[in-house]
């Protein structure tokens, strides 16, 4: 059975607040305090997947048009590899170009090859290496993806733009 998607609700947090935990290892994982912060942006939107009423994954992005930042992206270890985090990405992806957002941004640690790579098979491509940038000792990739439909195309001399 495929897992549905809704916007996140206040009540979801204790178990948004585990899910992160056991995605991320201390320290990379965020506290209560900062996945509250996170949550309660007004620029910040949170999608979770269920399976069974479970909540086994979410994300949460914040958004300036036309950019928007990948907050988290977690898929529990049990649903990992079936489609969830691709299921959120797109969903999340539809709905930030539905309000303006043409390119987003994201880190992820360098050393996650699995993540590195789920993210390149998204369309999000290497900008910059963030130096220590998590536990002031974890080197990041700043990845970024223009959105389907909106790079500027060139013109021909004499056409009205």
């Amino acid at each position: 059975m495929p897992v549905t998607l809704r916007a996140h609700q206040p009540g979801d947090f204790a178990a948004l607040l585990r899910l992160d935990q056991s995605c991320f290892p201390p320290g990379i994982a965020y506290s209560k305090t900062m996945l509250r912060y996170f949550l309660k942006l007004p620029s910040a939107d949170g999608m979770v997947a269920e399976d069974a009423g479970k909540i086994v994954g979410f994300i949460l992005t914040e958004e300036n048009p036309p950019l928007a930042h990948v907050i988290t992206l977690d898929v529990a270890e049990s649903h990992r590899r079936q489609g969830v985090g691709s299921t959120l990405l797109a969903e999340s992806e539809k709905n930030l170009a539905l309000r303006g957002v043409r390119t987003i941004l994201l880190e992820t640690a360098t050393e996650n090859e699995a993540g590195v790579a789920f993210w390149q098979r998204h369309g999000y491509r290497i900008e910059a290496t963030l130096k220590r940038y998590y536990l002031r000792r974890i080197d990041a990739y700043e990845m970024r993806k223009i959105l389907p439909g909106t790079r500027k195309t060139a013109r021909h001399p004499g056409e009205n733009v």
